[in-house]
This record gives C-alpha cells, sequence and structure tokens, in this order.
C-alpha cells in the first residue's frame, strides 16, 4: 500500500498506509487526520478536504479539471499546489505523496 505523509499546519505528520483506489481524502477521514473535514463526503461539492500538495508530486498526479478549480477558488488561501483531496486517487506511483493542510478549511 502506498505511504501518504499528512502534515498539518502546526508541522505535526502523520503517515498512513492508504489502499490503492481510495482517495487521499478517504485515507484520511478513515484514519483521524486532522484537518481535512470532507463535508461533503467526497462529492466534489465543498473544498474542506483542500491540502497542499509538495510540488515535486504536482506531475504525478492526474490534471486539476475545472470544477476542482472552481471548488479551490472558495478554499481558504489556495496556492498553485492546491489540490482537493478527494480527487486524488490513491496508486503506487503515489507512494511517498506529502500533503500539508492549510491552517482551516472553508
Amino acid at each position: 500500500m502506498p505511504k501518504i505523509t499528512y502534515i498539518d499546519s502546526q508541522g505535526n505528520e502523520k503517515i498512513i498506509d492508504v489502499k490503492n483506489g481510495l482517495t487521499v481524502m478517504e485515507g484520511a477521514i478513515q484514519n483521524n487526520v486532522p484537518g481535512i473535514d470532507a463535508d461533503c463526503g467526497g462529492s466534489m461539492a465543498c473544498a474542506t478536504c483542500h491540502v497542499y500538495v509538495k510540488e515535486e508530486w504536482l506531475n504525478k498526479l492526474e490534471k486539476i479539471e475545472d470544477a476542482e478549480q472552481d471548488m479551490l477558488d472558495m478554499a481558504f488561501e489556495p496556492k498553485k499546489n492546491s489540490r482537493l483531496s478527494c480527487q486524488i486517487i490513491v496508486k503506487e506511483e503515489l507512494d511517498g505523496l506529502v500533503v500539508n493542510t492549510p491552517s482551516k478549511q472553508t
């Protein structure tokens, strides 16, 4: 199983084994990772699973869709490396992925 590292806004890190086919958000919710609220349950109807992806991983992710970009516009302090964790599907190529959570979710 790929290991995903979640780092909160205080610098605390949690490394989780996430099953292939799940999303980064599902891995966080199933393992009580703080900072990912996922109010809509992954239906891309909110931005409460917003994360910052470490730059070196961006080119390994699927291209961001317009709908995701629209939701990120409502996120707290979006950046060029912002993604919705519900849209990042875990696969072997993402073993070692590092995401940071913002200081709050909106």
